[in-house]
């Protein structure tokens, strides 16, 4: 299975989804002219990870900004991943965080609340350092 690497731009995340180490990161702003479109290529990766990877998967995020497109997309991103934990797959969900941001926070915490999925919620400068290192 390919890795999937995606720029980020003024309008939306730097994506970096490594099927050999099971990692998932996004961070950044979203709010591109159509969020379906953006990240319809991570819907398509995620879904085939699931169908044919039998190891653990670890998303981390550091959102600055998402706008209500972007937010829904995401929430059918941890939906996808709630199903794959459900069918036995090892899901770690770690939501990283400004220590001032109560609005990225917040949306975290609504999430976890509708999903049964566990979301750690962590500050920025508890990020790994480099990119893919698991916590």
């Amino acid at each position: 299975m390919e890795n999937l690497r995606i720029s980020k731009t003024k309008y939306s995340l730097e994506v970096n989804l490594d099927a050999e180490r099971g990692m998932m990161e996004m961070s950044g702003s979203s709010y591109p002219e159509n969020a379906v479109d953006f990240f319809q290529p991570i819907f398509d990766w995620l879904k085939e990870y699931v169908s044919e990877a039998k190891i653990n998967l670890v998303m981390n995020t550091r959102f600055d900004y998402l706008n209500t497109s972007s937010i829904k997309c995401v929430f059918d991103i941890l939906e996808i991943l709630e199903n794959y934990s459900k069918n036995g797959g090892d899901v770690q969900v770690n939501w990283y965080y400004e220590e001032d941001d109560e609005d990225i926070l917040e949306m975290g915490k609504e999430f976890a609340e509708d999903i049964e999925l566990p979301i750690h919620f962590r500050m920025y400068h508890d990020y790994p350092r480099h990119s893919g290192d698991k916590l």
